[in-house]
């Protein structure tokens, strides 16, 4: 069967295990809680300063309320349906991860408030079309989408400058890291990645991220 013809199953897993803690941390307490949200797995700093590095991991599927919850599905939707088809399901799966992570690594190393959300991997899925853009700029089409995405970038991390309560780190974390991340894990059904760039995205995304996260622990000092 043509790839392009499969169900996005990644990005409807995705959608379910979000649903999924939502009604979980509804149900315990509320997702507007911090206690609650701490305990689900947001990021918060003093805790991973103290060795709970998987927070850098969980709060991509942690939503504060509602109106954050449907939004982040409905564009986690529109974008994986496509991403997934382009990327196949495996690549797709480790963009969407790797951007989260690079998204709340940055967030650890810049911001001390609580965070939690999608938007992490969401930006880096925004990064992966720049990716495509950059690459296969003979591709009308994917020149075109590219552009269009590069403007809807500009305008959410304007948005973000204005508004209160928006994590821009863990916005620009994610958008970098799937930039990187979709270089390294190739797009076979587009075209192929030359192989040093493949390379020199896997060495960046070390080195980039490493440096943050060591940048967090010296920068945020709690006592034990």
């Amino acid at each position: 069967m043509n790839s392009f013809h499969k169900k996005p199953i990644v990005t409807y897993g995705l959608i379910a295990v979000n649903l999924l803690v939502f009604i979980g941390m509804t149900l315990s307490g509320g997702t507007q809680n911090a206690v609650n949200l701490i305990a689900w797995g947001a990021k918060y700093n003093p805790l991973i300063i103290q060795g709970e590095l998987w927070r850098l991991f969980t709060p991509m599927f942690i939503h504060i309320g509602l109106e954050h919850l449907a939004l982040n599905l409905l564009t986690l939707y529109f974008l994986g349906v496509q991403l997934e088809q382009l990327f196949g399901k495996w690549r797709f799966l480790a963009l969407y991860l790797i951007s989260g992570v690079g998204g709340n690594i940055l967030s650890f190393a810049l911001s001390n408030n609580i965070s939690a959300g999608a938007s992490t991997s969401l930006f880096g899925l925004f990064g992966a079309y720049l990716m495509l853009g950059e690459s296969f700029r003979q591709n009308q089409y994917i020149r075109m989408i590219s552009r269009q995405f590069l403007v809807l970038i500009v305008l959410n991390l304007g948005f973000d400058l204005f508004a209160g309560g928006i994590d821009i780190w863990g916005h620009l974390g994610g958008l970098l890291a799937g930039f990187l991340a979709s270089y390294a894990v190739g797009v076979p059904n587009v075209g192929a990645i030359p192989r040093m760039k493949r390379i020199v995205s896997v060495v960046a995304l070390v080195v980039v991220y490493g440096l943050l996260l060591q940048t967090g622990f010296n920068h945020w000092q709690y006592p034990v």
